[in-house]
């Protein structure tokens, strides 16, 4: 599903309409937060955010995971894997899963560490501590109660900001702003701060910038015509890597975020981009949604995560290495 155009804004009668349900959203979130998780002997990282859809929590935790696992720390990623149909404690085998098991973010993760879903966070961190897990990134997970949490990052997409800054329906607020902050050891705002979003922080809240950049590959697409498509919360970021690799926009086509692509519209697609004379290009959180028969005629463009200060990342991950429990 799409979002609604007046998530972004603050105009129009449909919030104010809504506004009592989001208040019972947000009880029920507060209610659902109060209850105590399972303290892990491990440490337990969480990349999490305040608003619903993307605001780039799984590129945060596959950087944190490529941090711990250069201090040798053996990492395992855990999430809900949304979009897939199993509720695990599952780990994820990119050879016998695909999307619709696990979702896409799942395999993303398994291609660095290994990743477990698990609808209960409590017994997938179980599951991984048994299978020899010395610390859990957690994709997503900041409103779920199921396993404390050691440090909790509050991703913010700098672009989207929090919206019009209203909880569930009435706006894309998971739970009030202060809240999700309360919680946190500090926020990471990707991109600049195009909303104001970093206003409606408290003071105390540490603040680490970092920004999205292209992976090696989007090199080869420099002064290249491309006919770029994607399924994500907010296809303008993935536009914005291309261009700013260099590669020249023929066509786009955004869809919903985790859209479900079907062979029909691969077909469709790549008739468009011939018709362009353009590369198809697409996300690799995409490429997995693909139908199997088509990826090798789809290339991927991947992203990373540049720190502006790389020192803040690593101070705050420094005090959780005295936690990791040294094999036996």
């Amino acid at each position: 599903m799409r979002a609604p155009g007046f998530w972004a804004g603050s105009g129009g009668i449909a919030p104010l309409l809504l506004a009592p349900f989001s208040a019972i959203y947000a009880g029920a979130t507060a209610r659902r937060m109060a209850r105590p998780g399972w303290q892990a002997p491990v440490p337990v990282i969480c990349c999490g955010n305040a608003t619903a859809g993307g605001a780039g929590k799984t590129t945060v935790a596959l950087d944190v995971g490529r941090r711990l696992a250069n201090r040798g720390i053996a990492a395992h990623f855990l999430l809900r894997g949304y979009g897939g149909k199993l509720k695990g404690p599952a780990r994820v085998d990119p050879a016998r899963h695909d999307s619709t098991d696990v979702g896409d973010e799942a395999l993303l993760l398994a291609d660095l560490r290994p990743t477990w879903v698990s609808a209960d966070r409590g017994a997938g961190g179980r599951a991984a501590v048994a299978a020899g897990a010395q610390a859990i990134v957690m994709d997503d997970g900041l409103q779920n109660p199921g396993l404390a949490k050691d440090l909790s990052l509050l991703v913010v997409d700098g672009s989207f900001g929090f919206g019009n800054g209203r909880v569930i329906p009435a706006g894309p607020l998971r739970e009030p702003v202060a809240a999700a902050a309360a919680r946190s050891h500090a926020a990471v705002l990707i991109g600049p701060d195009e909303t104001g979003a970093l206003a409606a922080l408290p003071p105390r809240l540490r603040v680490l910038r970092a920004r999205l950049v292209p992976g090696p590959e989007a090199a080869m697409l420099a002064g290249q015509p491309v006919f770029a498509f994607c399924g994500i919360a907010n296809p303008r970021k993935f536009f914005a890597t291309l261009q700013e690799a260099g590669a020249f926009l023929a066509g786009r086509e955004a869809f919903a975020d985790h859209y479900p692509y079907d062979e029909a519209e691969l077909r469709d697609l790549l008739a468009q981009a011939e018709a362009l004379r353009a590369i198809p290009v697409t996300t690799r959180k995409d490429w997995v949604r693909i139908p199997p028969a088509f990826r090798s005629r789809v290339t991927v463009v991947t992203v990373g995560l540049a720190w502006e200060e790389p020192s803040q990342i690593e101070a705050l991950l420094d005090p959780l290495a005295s936690r990791v429990p040294i094999p036996a």
